[in-house]
């Protein structure tokens, strides 16, 4: 895998998920992770710009080939069932390059609570809705927020991850 996208937290959002698609074909990314919530805007949150999650799940199906995904907390068997590629994985481990990836949606294992890793490895999780980019414990944390509903006055955004260099952009 020479590129990677990595996003999280559509909720459901068409608007913003064309947006999120838009870019992974700019950046010509071999494969996208998304890391949780795709569907569902959840309880706590008004709903996105946008919200269409049949036709987030029809924009999705276009490019299921392309798709990596982890089950984020607003994620249910329902969705699984209307989705075309697994998103139940509470986590995933990937090899990309020297780098081994810990990627999980971030209400249960995030830079305040670290799954068990090693130093120099790198965990991707979204959830909070907030970019973040920090060190614990050696280990690098990484979220790239919301592609629809930002927090904390952050812009929309994704990362990418190419040639061992993580580069967060926005929508």
């Amino acid at each position: 895998m020479k590129k990677l996208m990595i996003a999280s937290d559509i909720h459901g959002s068409a608007l913003w998920c064309r947006a999120m698609l838009d870019a992974f074909a700019r950046e010509g990314a071999d494969r996208l992770l998304l890391l949780g919530d795709l569907l569902y805007h959840g309880p706590r949150n008004d709903l996105p710009d946008g919200y269409a999650p049949k036709e987030v799940i029809a924009m999705l199906s276009d490019v299921r080939e392309k798709i990596l995904a982890v089950r984020g907390n607003c994620d249910t068997e329902v969705d699984q069932m209307v989705l075309p590629f697994p998103i139940l994985a509470d986590y995933a481990v990937l090899d990309v390059g020297e780098l081994t990836l810990y990627a999980t949606h971030g209400h249960i294992w995030n830079s305040g609570h670290l799954p068990p890793l090693c130093p120099s490895d790198v965990l991707v999780f979204g959830h909070t809705h907030v970019p973040e980019d920090v060190v614990t414990d050696g280990v690098r944390c990484l979220n790239p927020g919301s592609v629809s509903i930002p927090k904390n006055g952050s812009a929309r955004g994704y990362l990418v991850l190419e040639g061992g260099v993580f580069t967060r952009k926005t929508l």
